[in-house]
């Protein structure tokens, strides 16, 4: 579906009012719902190395808006007077490209339709966390059949008597270990 040259823009609030996890921590404070949410989707970003922009409603708060990123994720806050769907057009507007898909995040069934009709694909609320919980799933799965490191990678690269001269450097004590043996 996604694919690495595909941009997904993300409708904040939309997906902390969708997902139960979210929805349950905005109940105790809103801050922590959305540091949540752009933790979950910096890790799906990753993931599938897809570009995400996250847009939040600014509507009534005075400014000039804001946008910055958070662990690689573009996060927007709206102008004064800028809904968040009025930012995603916009948006879609400067990312609609024939060589990429673009899609925007949200189970607002109008914005959807805006969105659409812009030349963006749609996603839901729903088909989004599916996405971002199959991907933390592949994570784990990866993390699981990876192998540990090696303690030393460069054992069987590097001489028995260069081992034991970076150990002497590495410990500050160049020339007092006894060679190899002793």
């Amino acid at each position: 579906m996604l694919r690495r040259e595909d941009v997904l823009i993300v409708d904040g609030y939309n997906m902390i009012g969708a997902w139960r996890e979210l929805a349950a921590l905005k109940q105790d404070k809103l801050e922590d719902a959305r540091d949540r949410l752009l933790d979950m989707l910096s890790d799906f970003q990753s993931f599938a190395g897809l570009t995400v922009i996250v847009v939040f409603d600014a509507f009534r708060v005075p400014g000039l808006g804001s946008s910055f990123r958070h662990r690689r994720l573009q996060v927007v806050y709206t102008r004064e007077r800028e809904t968040a769907d009025e930012c995603i057009e916009r948006l879609v507007g400067h990312w609609t490209s024939a060589r990429r898909n673009l899609y925007v995040a949200t189970s607002d069934m109008v914005e959807q339709h805006v969105a659409f009709g812009r030349g963006a694909l749609r996603l839901s609320a729903r088909e989004l966390k599916l996405a971002v919980d199959q991907s933390r799933r592949e994570i784990q799965t990866r993390i699981r059949a990876e192998p540990p490191p090696k303690r030393n990678p460069l054992g069987g690269a590097v001489s028995g008597e260069v081992q034991r001269k970076l150990e002497q450097m590495r410990r500050g004590m160049e020339g007092k270990l006894p060679p190899d043996g002793d």
